[in-house]
């Protein structure tokens, strides 16, 4: 897909052109369906989301996103990416919050409390950890999405942001030795 188009499309659809929008919605679609299906590998077996219902509900998510001037194809995969992120957190909110599974093996009394936490938890654990990261260096956390949840390598990324390709890898690497600490440490900032 020649970026050119994309910005071109994108920058219509901003200022209300609906045919723009759905000319769009096909150019990327494959490329998300691609970035969510990745997202989805990284998760559990068994999780109730699919593919394309990932990428229906970011593109729904970014539909509504009527404010923001697309820059380039990297910031608009960059916004998609974090939408993305948002609808998995969310579910892991969800599971974490329920109750009683429907349909669910039976479990020990002992052991319920146990089942299914790991991996929420271990979702809403990385998100804290992101909006951390984001609050403290705003910079890192942006080269974090753009990077894990957005697909982008490093010229893209420092494209999107304006920065140099050393400084988006510095950045990267202190991101990672940050959320690796904050992670596996607790307490650890």
């Amino acid at each position: 897909m020649a970026a050119r188009t994309l910005t071109r499309l994108l920058v219509a659809w901003s200022q209300g052109d609906r045919d723009a929008y759905e000319r769009l919605a096909v150019l990327v679609y494959n490329e998300l369906r691609q970035l969510a299906a990745s997202y989805l590998r990284r998760e559990r077996p068994g999780n109730a989301l699919e593919t394309r219902a990932l990428v229906h509900e970011a593109f729904l998510r970014l539909a509504g996103q009527r404010q923001v001037r697309w820059q380039s194809r990297a910031h608009f995969f960059g916004i998609a990416a974090l939408m993305m992120r948002r609808v998995l957190v969310e579910q892991g909110r969800r599971r974490l919050a329920e109750r009683r599974g429907h349909g669910a093996p039976h479990v020990s009394l002992s052991a319920a409390p146990e089942v299914g936490r790991a991996e929420a938890a271990e979702i809403l654990a990385l998100d804290e950890a992101l909006r951390q990261l984001g609050q403290r260096y705003p910079q890192a956390g942006r080269i974090v999405e753009l990077r894990f949840f957005g697909g982008l390598n490093e010229g893209e990324i420092a494209a999107a942001l304006g920065l140099s390709v050393p400084t988006v890898k510095r950045r990267w690497r202190m991101a990672r030795a940050w959320l690796h600490r904050h992670l596996s440490v607790p307490g650890a900032t």
